[in-house]
């Protein structure tokens, strides 16, 4: 509805009860209304889902329309990264929210800092979804707020085209509620558990659920050592326990992304069940380091499969996982891709070592063989070294070429020495243009990354407390933080205005009219920032 459509609404539902009513205004109930317009987690897990889909379907148009996201692990940090993208580019279109798992573990765990090993409390994702979007939707109300200000000073002032143009602000205001990637992990135990979270997930707001196919309760982070997948069947379970969790509350467009560790992972802690010759168990068996045995040569207690009439020994580790035969990753990988998609998966996440475009392109091109359309969320992993990796791909490149690298040694890539040299520089060019470059090449259409405000919160915060702690003193936060905020426009430096004084006081008279004791007025500090 439209602001004048909102107004007349409320005004009818308050008529109904007659004078008793007398003393609420339509037009304040119709702003709070305009204010709060996602009542319920469903409502936004509604309503960012076909933002979702319709960027889905962009992309399949168009590879540049890929989608970015960056990882926050404060609903405040969710807040402030689309109030800055909503300044500088004037819109949320194609910008997400990305939930870490590893975060919740490593920031928001009642033990502490966990490693991402699924330890932490199930519950402390969605009650991040929820403080994430409750404060989105406090931005929302934050800006509409000092809109509806503006368009009282124009009333004032008997503006009747600044009047005309804010109502069509208002009626064609973006919000800042965006689709949230939000990361279950393994399914925290079995389908069951996985399908009781995911509700819990989509109650919160959330339209895209992750999970990987790694084991619940040996589940390691993605770029950590020693993680151990689950046959296929196993984790196509719990696709399609997030896909009835989905379904049960309503958001039947709802997306689901499937994650393969099979890259990395070179282990399993079971042995697929097999129905017949070449179904997905048999296929899942096949890639296990296995030795030929016979009768003679049994071991007490041995493990042994059957194929094609010869018994094989799967190599069994002390900790009675089974091995499978190295170089058979992405091979794995690419089979747990087309057997994700066309088992209800909507998105593939392919975990990688490195970012390399064409180890990704060679992998999704197989899948596409398949499945044609299939695309990507990928992980721009602040695990990898960037600077060094591309510099390497660089000198690789130049060589094939046959280029005199000479002047380089590619082990010390990394060192400061080589800044500024024309292949520091070609480096960072395509890191520059990796997401565009991926998206186009590799098909990838969620470019995210999945830590970045943990880093950049260590960061800043060293960096004050070296200047504020030494020599620099008050100046450090002055030059360093406030005076930066105050030039470069950050809604923020009014900080009493971002914690929602001017929204308490704009209630305040709603309610008590004349009698409010406002926060905002002439000795309210805050007014030093005034524009």
């Amino acid at each position: 509805m439209t602001y004048q459509q909102t107004i007349a609404a409320a005004g009818e539902a308050i008529s109904t009860y007659g004078a008793k009513w007398d003393g609420i205004e339509a037009e304040s109930a119709a702003r709070m209304r305009l204010q709060n317009r996602f009542l319920t987690g469903i409502d936004i897990a509604r309503y960012t889902a076909k933002v979702m889909r319709a960027d889905m379907a962009a992309y399949d148009a168009d590879p540049a329309n890929y989608t970015q996201s960056l990882g926050c692990w404060h609903g405040f940090i969710g807040q402030q990264k689309l109030i800055s993208i909503k300044k500088h580019f004037g819109t949320t279109k194609g910008r997400y929210l990305y939930l870490s798992g590893w975060m919740v573990a490593a920031l928001r765990s009642e033990f502490g800092p966990l490693p991402d090993q699924s330890m932490h409390e199930k519950t402390s994702v969605p009650a991040l979804i929820a403080e994430l979007y409750t404060f989105l939707k406090q931005a929302d109300a934050r800006e509409l707020g000092m809109i509806f200000r503006d368009l009282d000073k124009a009333r004032e002032a008997g503006n009747a085209v600044e009047i005309q143009r804010l109502q069509h602000v208002i009626d064609n205001y973006e919000t800042h509620v965006v689709p949230i990637v939000a990361d279950i992990d393994a399914g925290f135990g079995n389908a069951e558990a996985t399908y009781l979270l995911a509700k819990k997930f989509i109650e919160a707001g959330a339209c895209c659920i992750q999970i990987e196919n790694q084991v619940s309760d040996e589940k390691q982070c993605g770029h950590q050592d020693g993680k151990v997948t689950v046959p296929h069947e196993d984790f196509l379970a719990k696709i399609r326990a997030v896909r009835y969790a989905f379904l049960e509350l309503g958001v039947d467009d709802g997306v689901i992304v499937a994650r393969t560790d099979s890259l990395g992972a070179g282990l399993t802690k079971q042995i697929a069940v097999v129905r017949e010759a070449g179904d997905i168990g048999d296929q899942y068996n096949s890639f296990l380091d296995c030795e030929a045995v016979d009768a003679a040569n049994l071991g007490h207690g041995d493990v042994l499969i059957s194929r094609n009439g010869e018994l094989l020994r799967p190599k069994r580790l002390p900790s009675n996982l089974f091995q499978f035969r190295s170089g058979t990753g992405e091979d794995r990988v690419v089979l747990d891709c087309i057997t994700s998609l066309q088992n209800g998966a909507d998105l593939l996440w392919i975990e990688t070592e490195k970012p390399h475009i064409g180890q990704i392109a060679g992998m999704v091109n197989r899948i596409r063989e398949v499945v044609p359309g299939a695309k990507l969320v990928y992980n721009n992993s602040p695990s990898f070294n960037w600077t060094l990796n591309f510099r390497q791909q660089v000198f690789d490149a130049w060589t094939a070429e046959g280029r005199d690298v000479s002047g380089y040694d590619r082990a010390k890539l990394m060192s400061v020495d080589y800044d500024g040299t024309e292949l520091a520089t070609e480096a960072d060019a395509r890191i520059q243009t990796f997401q565009r470059d991926a998206a186009r090449e590799a098909g990838i259409f969620h470019h995210l990354i999945t830590l970045p405000t943990y880093h950049t919160a260590a960061l800043s915060t060293d960096t004050l407390a070296k200047g504020y702690f030494g020599e620099e003193g008050m100046l450090a936060y002055v030059a360093g933080v406030q005076r930066r905020e105050i030039r470069e426009g950050l809604a923020c430096v009014k900080h009493q205005n971002m914690a929602g004084s001017d929204m308490g006081d704009d209630h305040k008279e709603y309610f008590a009219g004349e009698a409010a004791l406002k926060a905002g007025g002439a000795h309210n500090t805050m007014n030093q920032f005034a524009a």
